[in-house]
């Protein structure tokens, strides 16, 4: 389905409140049932209700593709048994050795490939390559280090940062195996994580979000008359 406007209780940065990929959306105890409805619709999505280090900005802490998710350190071990108790075998479910807890915002991932924050340790490069089982290269988005906020990714295709060279675009679109364009959402916002949430079957962004940001994000990701 094309891409649909909303908000997370009046907040238009939606991409900072919600995971998802092709099979489910995970989202915060606080997500009003209008919003379900919506994903349900627009995403096609089973819709698991979670929480992330007892906080609801599940989108900044969770990492992931089909394959697997990745948690950050700080994670309960409630919220952890939670999770794999409602998700079952449906994915790979890892936590990062890394002190960096934004994974969301550092690690960019399809089915195909991760790009990572270039800080990151050996030991966790290993971890994301076992739990997404994928090639993991580190790398920026223009000079961006936090990777997993400058792009959205889906395996049909990729929203960056506008400020993306030529020459990124053009890796990003070998690395990952998908069109890459870029695009911002809320009306200019050109950290585009923060006003989008999307899978192959379609797209949530936010509010302010225009016609013509909707159309860039709609033929970039594939969903454009789905």
């Amino acid at each position: 389905m094309p891409a649909v406007r909303a908000s997370f209780n009046g907040n238009i940065f939606i991409g900072a409140f919600i995971f998802t990929n092709d099979k489910f959306t995970l989202v915060p105890f606080e997500t009003p049932s209008k919003l379900y409805d919506t994903i349900r619709e627009v995403l096609k999505t089973e819709i698991f209700t979670v929480k992330i280090m007892n906080s609801s900005i599940i989108g900044i802490l969770i990492a992931g593709n089909n394959n697997g998710i990745l948690l950050p350190y700080l994670t309960l071990d409630e919220e952890i048994e939670s999770l794999k108790k409602v998700l079952g075998d449906k994915v790979n479910i890892g936590v990062l050795p890394s002190k960096k807890t934004a994974l969301g915002n550092i690690i960019l991932a399809n089915d195909k490939a991760a790009l990572v924050h270039p800080e990151l340790d050996s030991k966790s490069i290993k971890t994301i390559e076992d739990v997404l089982d994928v090639p993991v290269e580190k790398g920026t988005i223009a000079n961006i280090l936090t990777v997993g906020s400058a792009a959205v990714v889906t395996n049909k295709g990729m929203i960056v940062h506008p400020d993306a060279s030529e020459e990124e675009l053009k890796f990003l679109e070998d690395f990952f195996k998908v069109r890459v364009d870029v695009g911002t959402v809320n009306f200019g916002v050109s950290f585009v994580k923060t006003g989008l949430v999307a899978n192959t079957h379609g797209a949530l962004v936010g509010e302010r979000t225009t016609g013509p940001e909707i159309m860039r994000i709609e033929q970039t990701l594939g969903i454009a008359g789905e």
